[in-house]
């Protein structure tokens, strides 16, 4: 057996789980729309076919209060019970076990009826909470027992409590929102009263043979979040109090440290998940950032956890666990971590997807059927989109020729995967090497085609993928060979000075500015990571934060932008924020407003606001946008060859692999 750790079963009593892969609760934006549960139904019935030990669903809230937001998904009702029951139903013909977490999201509720331990905002919800009285508290306990009997009712095999993240009950647990004077504040035994009610009042409600996760937060990442002896303390007694399973929780979502995003090193949390593990007699859960096989059965070998919970990865590919027992990691879809399509789409109430996987979530509606009338097709370009198209069609039964004049595909995920923090993109680029060759797509490297060699090969129909070219500024002095395009710099590796003008502050300025300035050793040395953003990882201080290591920095840049809004305001909105602090640490100068004049030896001219300066940089970057590169597309078309065009090819704005991936998949799916 290729990973025995990772698949070994897991006794929990009353029932077994047939390996060690939990997939982790994540929103899908389903839970909410009409026909939503069919939808869910199918995505979760492709996970458990896929061979997953144990699904948790997305949060579901036992109360109004308790919602995300205010048409967010709630189970308190019996009429709630039937749409449930299509999810159950479907994972449990595909031999899968799931449990339905139970979140209440008290002050990071995005509605005015949000309710907390004490009334103090969030700092990422503009609503004021509540502070729940007494009774009140006595009302959500039953509120959370009653989830629990209905999820059981619904055919859940158990339920998790959602205790971490900083809702509702990591609320009542730290100090830093619990201000109480009564029973349920003050003291370590008050905070964690709430916490121990619940578990308990659900135990009795649902009996012995129901699963009970609890997400416990034991890194909160926050100031006067708890101490490393309350986190084991707390542990000791949810196991007293009948909880079949702990699962870890990391950071609070208003915390200053990244948890998830890409630059977070793999598996950089599992060092807690272990310390708690030694401390309790009940199975734990690991989780952040693991994506691959290998390093969940390192973890669960190394004793660091007894489950690894990966939710993002079965979004990337639900057959994540079926390819690993058959020894095919190679040909797993992996989880790059860039939050585009999955949590960026959530915090903006969208539906969320997956840029490497275009079907998370669109099971029933993006459907590949065997071809009956089978096309001899060419693909021109292989990058996301073409490579993409490619791989679908192929699967589908047509002939299907992949050209680039490159030597390697991938196209800008080639860029990509050289910036500090997005090396993940190599995995991508093995991905579609390997799917290529199994879908059987005839790739031609190296070659560049023209409109007359394609038409001379016959093909029904050609795809042009040919990507963009970087927009040019047509300005005084911009021909001199210190001015270069982000190509020159990530791509052709040309040297650059110790001061640089960076002039476009979309994703590629940023990119180009991390480049220059981001040492490697904040994303592959996990103790550097810890120590630059200040994880306590002694557990000295509340919270298990410390001061932040700053290292130094050898450039001095200067990131601009014409817009008169926020520098990388139009970045992820779960990610942005990290991208923006690493540079403001490195000291990247971010102006905007800014009015490009002219370039000379002296140094680059601008204009902010009116007033001119002199920047005296040895080198400007330049990432001013791009161009779509389809003059191809329209040689064919005058010469009436069919033509489709996708990815950068149909639209250049800003490099958009989600939407490239996307539009690939779909077209192969109805041509």
């Amino acid at each position: 057996m290729s990973y025995p750790h990772l698949l070994q079963p897991l006794d929990l009593g009353f029932t077994t789980l047939k390996n060690r892969v939990l997939m982790g609760s994540m929103h899908i934006g389903l839970e909410e729309q009409k026909n939503g549960f069919e939808r869910l139904a199918a995505f979760y019935k492709e996970r458990a076919e896929g061979g997953v030990g144990l699904i948790v669903t997305g949060g579901i809230a036992p109360n109004f209060a308790g919602r995300v937001e205010p048409r967010g998904a709630q189970l308190s009702h019996f009429w709630h019970v039937g749409k449930h029951k299509k999810i159950t139903k479907a994972v449990h013909e595909a031999d899968g076990k799931i449990c339905l977490q139970i979140l209440h999201t008290g002050r990071y509720a995005y509605h005015p009826f949000s309710v907390s331990a004490s009334a103090i905002k969030a700092p990422i919800s503009p609503f004021k909470p509540r502070a729940l009285s007494a009774r009140g508290i006595r009302k959500t306990i039953k509120d959370f027992a009653n989830c629990a009997k209905l999820a059981k009712k619904a055919g859940y095999d158990g339920v998790e409590v959602m205790g971490s993240e900083g809702y509702l009950i990591n609320q009542f647990i730290a100090p830093k929102t619990n201000k109480r004077t009564d029973e349920y504040g003050g003291s370590f035994e008050n905070r964690t009263r709430i916490a121990l009610e619940i578990v308990r009042a659900i135990r009795e409600t649902v009996g012995e043979d129901f699963i009970i996760i609890f997400r416990l937060s034991m890194l909160d990442l926050v100031d006067n979040g708890s101490t490393f002896d309350e986190v084991i303390a707390l542990a000791k007694l949810l196991e007293e109090a009948g909880v079949t399973l702990l699962n870890t929780g990391i950071g609070w979502h208003e915390a200053r440290i990244p948890t998830i995003v890409t630059s977070v090193p793999r598996k950089a949390f599992t060092w807690i998940s272990e310390r708690v593990r030694k401390e309790v007699n009940i199975p734990v859960i690991t989780t952040n950032r693991i994506n691959t096989p290998e390093i969940a059965e390192q973890i669960l070998a190394d004793q660091q956890a007894d489950m690894v919970s990966m939710a993002r990865p079965l979004l990337a590919d639900e057959k994540f666990v079926e390819k690993a027992a058959k020894g095919e990691a190679d040909k797993i879809n992996t989880c790059i971590a860039c939050n585009q399509a999955c949590l960026d789409h959530v915090f903006k109430q969208q539906q969320a997807s997956c840029l490497v996987n275009p079907r998370a979530g669109y099971e029933t509606e993006l459907v590949f059927k065997t071809v009956v009338n089978k096309k001899k097709l060419a693909v021109v370009g292989a990058g996301p989109a073409g490579m993409a198209f490619s791989c679908y069609a192929a699967e589908r039964g047509h002939e299907v020729h992949l050209f680039d004049q490159s030597n390697e595909i991938g196209g800008q995920f080639n860029i990509a995967k050289t910036i500090p923090g997005k090396e993940e993109f190599h995995e991508t680029i093995r991905y579609f090497n390997n799917r290529v060759k199994d879908a059987g797509v005839h790739l031609h490297l190296g070659q560049k085609q023209t409109a007359d060699s394609l038409i001379e090969q016959g093909f029904d129909q050609v795809i042009v993928a040919t990507g963009i070219n970087p927009r040019e500024l047509n300005l005084p002095g911009f021909d001199h060979p210190n001015v270069m395009s982000y190509l020159d710099v990530l791509r052709d590796r040309k040297e650059v000075g110790k001061r640089v003008a960076v002039i476009g502050a979309g994703g590629i300025g940023f990119d180009v500015s991390a480049f220059l300035t981001q040492p490697k050793s904040h994303t592959l040395d996990l103790d550097a990571w810890l120590d630059y953003w200040g994880v306590d990882k002694e557990y000295q201080e509340r919270g298990a934060i410390k001061e932040m290591h700053d290292e130094p920095v050898e450039r001095e840049v200067y990131l601009m932008q014409r817009k008169s809004s926020k520098v990388g305001g139009g970045l992820g909105k779960t990610s942005g924020w990290v991208h923006r602090t690493e540079l403001k640490r490195a000291g990247v100068k971010m102006l905007n407003s800014v009015e490009y004049k002219s370039y000379s030896e002296k140094g680059l001219l601008i204009a902010v606001n009116g007033e001119e300066q002199l920047l005296e940089v040895d080198n400007v970057v330049v990432c001013a946008g791009q161009l779509s590169n389809n003059s191809l597309a329209d040689e064919l078309k005058a010469k009436g060859q069919s033509v489709e065009i996708i990815g950068g090819a149909y639209v250049a704005a800003e490099l958009d692999a989600k939407r490239a991936i996307r539009q690939g998949a779909e077209l192969a799916a109805r041509i």
